[in-house]
C-alpha cells in the first residue's frame, strides 16, 4: 500500500490496511505502514480516535486495531449457543466496543467437541455479512453465566433469561434450592440437545425493586464485593493519624452541600469576599476534596481494587463503591463536626469570575454542616427550615427516605454563621456564573429521572429531578477547581489524567443536518462549530414541540468524554484544560491527579511512584466509566418500568422518540422510559416507513407519526425485569380487536404467550 503523496492516510485507506494485514496493526504499525513523520503521527494518534468515535474501528487488547463490528484476527471466543441444527454460536470473551458483539459461526474440528461455555482460541474471518471462527485450542473451560427467573412445569423447571434478546428457555439441571418464580444466576453448561441450567445464585423476587440493581450488577460484571485481604488492609489505614505539615482549616465555615440521599461527602466550599486591593470586588474560596491519596497508596491492595472498580456505581437502592466503606463511607468522607484530612485547593476569583491564582495543600477541615441541596437552596430563599431536617424554624417538605442517616442539624445558635456562609458562596457563585455565561458551555437540559424508595426498598416514585440553583452553585465550584488541578500540573510539566471532550466529527454533524432538516432547522456546515452554535439552535427552537429530540440529538452528535494525557480541551464546557479533581472517592482518575499533585507541589506520602502508564489507565477508566454509566441506566429503565407496571391498561401522554419501520418508539411525559409501539398494532391501514422524513405514513389516510409528535396511547405492557415498555393505541384510534389481552387487576404473572411459555410481563394493576 502506498503512502499519500503528503500528510495523512485516509480514512479508507487506514481501513483498508487494517484490513488486510497479516500482523495485528496497532498505531506503530499504521505509522510505519504510511511513513509516517514524528509530527504526522501526532495527527495519526488524533485521526484513529476520531475513527473510533464515529464507528468505524474498534481496539483490540494490545492496541491493535480492527474495523469496528469486526474482530482481531486471532481472539479468544466463549462458546454461547449451540442451535438444534449442531451449528456452533461464539461470541468474544472480550468486548469493549459500545455495539453489540457478533455471533460468530464456528466451524469444529471435531464434531461434538465445542459445547455452550467452552472457551477456545480462534482464528477470525468474515464470510458475506458475518463471521466464521477456526478453532486453534481449546482453552480451560469456563460457564456460560445468565440471569433469569424459574418457570415451573409439571416436576420440572425451567430458566427464561431477563434480557429482551433470549427467546430461550433451558431445563435446570441443579436448581440449587430455588423455587419459580425465583430470579437466580445461573451458568449453561452441555452440547445439544442437552443443554442445561445450573443455579448458582439465588437473587430473590424478580420483581423487588432490589433485584433491579441485582440484575446490572450481575449483567455487567460489575465487581460488589472486597476480598478479605483488601478489607483489612482498609481498616489499618483508616486508622492512621491525619498527618504532620497539614495546613489547619478548621476555623473555616465549610459546607459541604449534597443530595439528601448521598452515600458519601467528598467535596465541601467556602467563599469570602477578597481583601486583596489587587482583586478588589474579587473572592477567595476553598475547595476542600477528600484527601483519599494520603490513604490509598500505589501498589496497595485498595488501590489494586480501585483500578479494577475505576469508579463507584450508584443505582436508586444501593452503591456499589470503589473504596471499601470504612474508607468511602467513613475516613474519607467529610463528616459535620469531625476532623477530616482533605486536599484544598486555593482560588483567588475576580469579580468578572475569572481564576486569578490558585494553590494546593494538605489541610485538616471540620465541615460546618452537611446540608442537602433542597436545604441550601431553601435558606437563600427564605425559607425556614425545621430543626430536625436541616437549619431553621418552619415546616419544609424535603422527601429524605433515601438518606442512610439525616444530616446533622447544626443548633440555632449557630444558624446565622452558616447562612452567612452561604450567602458568601452565591455571591462568589454569581460571579463563577458570569464567567460561565461569557464562555458559553454547552447548554443541554435534558432532565435527569429521579427514583424515591421507602427505607424498606419499596418504590414511591418516579420523576424528573429538579434542577435548583444550589445544583449549579456546587457545579461551578467544582469546574473552578478543577481547571486549577489542570493547570497547576501543567505548570509543574507534570502528568496529568485529563477529561477530554473533543468537537463533534464533521461526519456527526452532516447526521445532525440532516436530522434538522426534517423540522426544516437550519445548520450550516461550513462555520466553525463552537458550544454556542449548539447553544442558538436550541434558542431558536424556543418551546417547539420537537425541542427535546433536537436537544437528545445534539447531544448523540457529541463525542463521548474520555481520560487521557494528552490535553484536546474540553469542548461542551468550553475549556482548554480540564481534569478531574473533586471526586476521588468515588472516581479513580480524580485519584490519580490528587497523587500527581502530591508528587508536584511536594505535599507529603502519597504521590504517584513513578510507573504509571496514564494512557493505558485512561483507555481502562474510560471503558469502566461506560459500563457503570449503563449499569446505572439499565436499573433505572427497571424502576421506569416498575413504576408504570401500576398502571398498565390505563391511557398515558406520550411522545415520539424514534421511528423505524416496524413501529416507533414513544416515552412517557414527565416520567421516561420507552416503549415500543408496534406498526403491526396499528390498524388495517399500512403504513409506510419514510426513512428521510422520519415518520410513518398510512398510504390511505394520510395519517403520520412523526418525531416529537405527542399523543395518547394506551400502556400495554410493562415488564419491571427487562425494563421493557409496550404501547397500544386507543379504543376507536385504529387499534384492531383483540390485539390486547383480558387486563383484569392482579400480581405479575407468568404468561404463555406466542408459543413461547414463561415471558414475564405485568397485566393490570396491582393492589
Amino acid at each position: 500500500m502506498r503512502k499519500p503523496k503528503a500528510g495523512l492516510p485516509s480514512r479508507q485507506q487506514i481501513l483498508d490496511f487494517i484490513a488486510t494485514s497479516d500482523t495485528p496493526a496497532g498505531k506503530r504499525e499504521i505509522a510505519r505502514a504510511f511513513g509516517l513523520t514524528a509530527q504526522e503521527k501526532i495527527g495519526l494518534k488524533a485521526l484513529l480516535r476520531d475513527m473510533a468515535d464515529e464507528g468505524l474501528i474498534d481496539s483490540a487488547p494490545g492496541r491493535a486495531f480492527h474495523k469496528m463490528g469486526g474482530l482481531p484476527k486471532v481472539t479468544v471466543l466463549r462458546v454461547a449457543d449451540v442451535d438444534d441444527g449442531g451449528t456452533i454460536w461464539a461470541v468474544p470473551e472480550r468486548w469493549e466496543a459500545e455495539t453489540p458483539p457478533p455471533r460468530i459461526r464456528v466451524r469444529e474440528r471435531k464434531r461434538g467437541e465445542l459445547g455452550v461455555g467452552t472457551r477456545v482460541l480462534a482464528r477470525t474471518e468474515e464470510a458475506g455479512n458475518g463471521w466464521i471462527a477456526h478453532p486453534m485450542k481449546t482453552l480451560a473451560p469456563s460457564a456460560e453465566q445468565m440471569i433469569g427467573v424459574l418457570r415451573g412445569e409439571g416436576d420440572r423447571l425451567w430458566l427464561q433469561g431477563v434480557e429482551k434478546k433470549e427467546k430461550r428457555e433451558y431445563p435446570v439441571s441443579d436448581a440449587g434450592g430455588a423455587e419459580p418464580g425465583e430470579l437466580v444466576l445461573a451458568e449453561r453448561a452441555g452440547r445439544p440437545p442437552r443443554i442445561t441450567a445450573k443455579v448458582i445464585e439465588r437473587l430473590g423476587d424478580p420483581f423487588a425493586p432490589r433485584s433491579f440493581s441485582l440484575i446490572a450488577i450481575h449483567k455487567h460484571e460489575i465487581p460488589h464485593v472486597f476480598d478479605q485481604e483488601t478489607l483489612d488492609e482498609a481498616v489499618r489505614v483508616a486508622k492512621q493519624p491525619l498527618g504532620e505539615g497539614r495546613e489547619d482549616l478548621t476555623h473555616l465555615p465549610i459546607v459541604a452541600i449534597d443530595p439528601a440521599d448521598a452515600r458519601d461527602h467528598d467535596d465541601a466550599i467556602w467563599a469570602e469576599p477578597d481583601d486583596d486591593p489587587a482583586n478588589a470586588g474579587g473572592f477567595r474560596a476553598v475547595v476542600a476534596i477528600a484527601d483519599v491519596s494520603f490513604y490509598v497508596r500505589p501498589g496497595s491492595h485498595v488501590d489494586r481494587e480501585a483500578r479494577r472498580r475505576g469508579n463507584s456505581v450508584y443505582f436508586p437502592d444501593r452503591v456499589v463503591p470503589m473504596l471499601p466503606e470504612v474508607l468511602s463511607a467513613d475516613v474519607c468522607s467529610l463528616k459535620e463536626g469531625e476532623d477530616r484530612a482533605a486536599m484544598a485547593c486555593h482560588l483567588q476569583i475576580t469579580k468578572a469570575g475569572a481564576l486569578k491564582s490558585w494553590r494546593f495543600t494538605r489541610a485538616v477541615v471540620r465541615i460546618a454542616s452537611n446540608i442537602a441541596y433542597e436545604d441550601a437552596q431553601a435558606m437563600i430563599d427564605g425559607a425556614p427550615l425545621p430543626l430536625a431536617g436541616g437549619v431553621g424554624g418552619g415546616p419544609v417538605d424535603i422527601d429524605r427516605t433515601l438518606a442512610d442517616k439525616p444530616s446533622p442539624s447544626p443548633s440555632r445558635e449557630r444558624e446565622g454563621d452558616i447562612l452567612t456562609a452561604l450567602r458568601n458562596l452565591w455571591d462568589c457563585w454569581a460571579a463563577l456564573a458570569t464567567a460561565r455565561d461569557k464562555r458559553e458551555p454547552l447548554g443541554l437540559d435534558l432532565p435527569e429521572r429521579q427514583v424515591a424508595l421507602d427505607e424498606k426498598g419499596r418504590l414511591l416514585s418516579v420523576a424528573p429531578r429538579e434542577r435548583l440553583d444550589a445544583h449549579r452553585l456546587v457545579e461551578d465550584y467544582m469546574i473552578a477547581a478543577n481547571v486549577a488541578a489542570a493547570k497547576a500540573l501543567e505548570a509543574k510539566k507534570a502528568p496529568v489524567m485529563y477529561r477530554v471532550h473533543e468537537p463533534p466529527s464533521r461526519e456527526k454533524l452532516v447526521a445532525l443536518k440532516d436530522y434538522l432538516d426534517t423540522f426544516d432547522v437550519p445548520f450550516a456546515l461550513g462555520q466553525v462549530i463552537k458550544p454556542a452554535t449548539f447553544n442558538r439552535i436550541i434558542e431558536r427552537i424556543g418551546d417547539a414541540d420537537f425541542r427535546p429530540q433536537v436537544m437528545e440529538q445534539i447531544l448523540r452528535s457529541q463525542t463521548q468524554a474520555y481520560y487521557g494525557p494528552s490535553n484536546h480541551g474540553h469542548f461542551g464546557l468550553s475549556l482548554g484544560s480540564y481534569a478531574h479533581f473533586t471526586s476521588p472517592i468515588r472516581r479513580y482518575a480524580d485519584l490519580l491527579v490528587h497523587r500527581a499533585l502530591t508528587s508536584a507541589h511536594a505535599l507529603g506520602p502519597g504521590g504517584l511512584n513513578g510507573d504509571e502508564d496514564f494512557e493505558r489507565l485512561g483507555e481502562t477508566i474510560s471503558k469502566l466509566e461506560r459500563r457503570a454509566m449503563e449499569a446505572e441506566r439499565d436499573t433505572i429503565d427497571r424502576y421506569v418500568a416498575a413504576f408504570l407496571a401500576e398502571r398498565v391498561g390505563e391511557v398515558v401522554d406520550a411522545r415520539i422518540t424514534g421511528i423505524q419501520n416496524f413501529g416507533f418508539f414513544a416515552t412517557v411525559e414527565g416520567i421516561g422510559g420507552d416503549g415500543l409501539m408496534p406498526i403491526s398494532d396499528l390498524g388495517g391501514e399500512y403504513f409506510r416507513f419514510d426513512e428521510a422524513g422520519r415518520r410513518l405514513v398510512g398510504e390511505t389516510s394520510g395519517e403520520e407519526y412523526t418525531l416529537g409528535m405527542r399523543l395518547k396511547l394506551r400502556l400495554a405492557e410493562a415488564n419491571p425485569v427487562s425494563g421493557a415498555l409496550r404501547f397500544e393505541l386507543e379504543e376507536g384510534k385504529g387499534a384492531r380487536p383483540g390485539r390486547r389481552e383480558d387486563r383484569k387487576s392482579g400480581p405479575p404473572r407468568v404468561l404463555k404467550r406466542r408459543g413461547r411459555p414463561g415471558n414475564i410481563r405485568h397485566q393490570g394493576r396491582k393492589k
